[in-house]
């Protein structure tokens, strides 16, 4: 737990020196079902967040959704790039936080690697007092994704997202399948769910005001 919060410190006093360069976003979204790694959250959720992100490759934000019984609310923070060949990498960290009584508050360090259509994320962090550790491996081309999860350390279980996403009328729209072994769901479960959300710059709202391009 020392050493997540000591990376997380690293992190946020590194972003803030360069937080006065970044570039502030914010995004909106609804989720038919908010599926987490593979573990279902909550039926309808809208969501909404704003970020920071600097041309160093600093960046901090938040993210809020609805949880039936209060929100969640995301603090995250982190560094990442890539190279001219096209390998990315990325480092971060993420508080997760709740207004009422649906979860306990925890937090992870996160680590991300990608090349080309392939990318993985893998997240370590404790909830509860064990310890765990998450595998995301993604393969994204033209729109269709498909990821394999799986968890480890003192949690069991393995999950399938199976999707396709796309612009709209300036709206991103996603739907996908999502299955989640009987390891991590009692009895297994699987989902379809339809995600629609929209990006933005404030400075595109700003103008949109005072309109101006």
């Amino acid at each position: 737990m020392r050493h997540i919060w000591s990376i997380a410190a690293v992190i946020v006093l590194a972003a803030a020196a360069v937080i006065a360069q970044a570039e502030v976003t914010g995004n909106i979204g609804w989720d038919s079902d908010y599926v987490f790694r593979g573990v279902p959250q909550s039926e309808s959720s809208a969501s909404g967040g704003i970020d920071w992100e600097g041309d160093s490759g600093f960046y901090l934000g938040t993210w809020a959704a609805d949880v039936g019984d209060g929100l969640e609310i995301d603090y995250y923070g982190g560094w990442g790039g890539e190279t001219d060949s096209g390998f990315s990498y990325s480092v971060g960290y993420t508080l997760y936080d709740y207004t009422g009584d649906f979860d306990e508050e925890y937090q992870e360090v996160n680590l991300g690697v990608g090349f080309g259509w392939l990318s993985l994320d893998i997240s370590i962090g404790e909830w509860d007092g064990d310890d765990y550790t998450n595998y995301e491996l993604t393969a994204e081309r033209n729109g269709f994704f498909v990821t394999l999860g799986s968890w480890g350390d003192d949690f069991d279980g393995d999950y399938l997202k199976l999707g396709y996403g796309t612009e709209i009328a300036g709206i991103d729209v996603t739907s996908y399948y999502v299955y989640s072994n009987d390891d991590l769901i009692p009895g297994s479960d699987s989902n379809v769910v339809v995600q629609v959300s929209k990006s933005f710059s404030f400075e595109q709202v700003a103008d949109a005001f005072n309109g101006t391009e």
